[in-house]
């Protein structure tokens, strides 16, 4: 593996137009993107095709990486080649999800209602997992693959005002530097239970402070002083990638 010193000698060369030097750091760089792929894989694009459109955000990352952003190269390339998949999925259509991850989520819906009519209350993602025999983890991935993913541009309704969710990550709304260094998702990995459970709820499922206030069994003021804490913590985790 090469060093930093090294790899910012090589970028250098790439970016004068040494095919050399931008072979090598491909080459070095192939097992990242696979890696980084293997997310989006039964999702409509084919694996050759994803790792085509891999290289192309890394072609990027060596065009627009500098030392000055005082990061890894690799780690500049994560939110590169991921953004570049995600705005080819975007702009080529919606995530396809398989006719039998639908077929199951149908199933569960209809057990939920049938559930709710007997109860008088939604069944709990562990009590779903048990009616039909699998993990509490799969029920998650089969219903959250019926929601259409949330962008961190996607306006949300604050109260008094309408912002954007990275204009809360990011007050200072520097976009470009935003790009440059977020993975969100595995940011969020490092958050406990309940602030995970807020940010979901909050950006990813459209609650508003008083539903999740219920959910969590506290007040609509307690819920924002969670959400600002929590997005604090993850202002802190983003300035230090």
């Amino acid at each position: 593996m090469l060093d930093q010193e090294k790899t910012l000698e090589l970028i250098k060369k790439a970016k004068n137009g040494d095919e050399d030097a931008k072979t090598i750091i491909f080459e070095e760089n192939s097992p990242l993107i696979k890696s980084l792929i293997k997310r989006f894989l039964h999702k409509g694009v084919e694996y050759d095709d994803l790792y085509q459109i891999g290289t192309i955000g890394l072609l990027k990352a060596i065009n627009n990486f500098d030392e000055k952003f005082n990061v890894k190269f690799s780690t500049y390339v994560v939110p590169m080649v991921i953004g570049e998949i995600k705005r080819f999925m975007r702009d080529d259509g919606a995530i396809k999800v398989s006719r039998t991850i639908k077929t199951f989520n149908l199933k569960i819906k209809k057990y939920i209602d049938e559930f709710n009519k007997q109860n008088f209350r939604k069944p709990t993602p562990n009590e779903i997992a048990k009616h039909f025999d699998i993990d509490e983890s799969e029920v998650m991935f089969i219903m959250d693959s019926a929601i259409m993913p949330i962008s961190i541009y996607t306006p949300f309704e604050d109260d008094s005002k309408s912002l954007l969710l990275i204009d809360r990550l990011n007050p200072d709304n520097s976009h470009e530097e935003m790009i440059d260094n977020l993975l969100l998702k595995e940011t969020l990995k490092s958050l406990d239970k309940r602030d995970k459970k807020i940010i979901l709820l909050r950006f990813f499922r459209d609650k508003t402070q008083s539903e999740i206030a219920k959910v969590l069994g506290v007040s609509q003021v307690q819920v924002s002083r969670l959400e600002n804490k929590v997005l604090e913590k993850i202002r802190d985790k983003l300035s230090l990638m």
